[in-house]
């Protein structure tokens, strides 16, 4: 008895799987690039000082400067300003940090190929932008200043290295 019924209701609905296939067509557009492929380090002001950035899916931005201070508190010392808040539109970057020892930092530019010949050659992205340091000193009096920057792409291993 119960093949039968198996049977009467693989018989009487043969379109069900043709419908269920239209109505769940296959994706014929490929995926877009990943923004992602822009996370990594970049250069900073001095030798030594960098940006790391991690591209979300989103085009949320993650990362942290990390650069020596300035001041006679921590003068030479490593101080990371992790981001408050960082974006990626298409190759539009914005991103600024925390404040650590009175100092933050906003940049605002694009993310543009550089002289680099192959994805993990040092300049392969470079971002291109204004970047601009406050200052808050011991009165609370802020001040700020702008330059434009070309941050270099750190040269990466791609591959791993070959086994013997």
């Amino acid at each position: 008895m119960r093949k039968f019924l198996l049977i009467f209701l693989i018989c009487s609905f043969p379109s069900g799987p043709v419908l269920l296939a239209q109505a769940n067509p296959p994706a014929s557009n490929p995926p877009a690039k990943s923004s992602a492929t822009y996370s990594g380090m970049y250069s900073f002001l001095r030798e030594g000082e960098f940006v790391q950035i991690t591209v979300e899916d989103s085009g949320q931005v993650t990362g942290f400067i990390s650069r020596y201070g300035d001041l006679e508190s921590d003068k030479d010392a490593f101080l990371d300003h992790f981001f408050k808040e960082g974006k990626l539109d298409g190759n539009r970057l914005s991103f600024s940090t925390e404040t650590v020892h009175g100092v933050w930092f906003a940049f605002v530019g694009t993310v543009n190929r550089g002289t680099g010949k192959q994805p993990g050659d040092e300049a392969y992205y470079v971002l291109n932008g204004s970047l601009t340091e406050h200052l808050t000193d011991a009165e609370k009096k802020t001040s700020s200043r702008s330059r434009e920057v070309a941050l270099k792409s750190f040269p990466q291993d791609m591959a791993p290295s070959p086994q013997k």
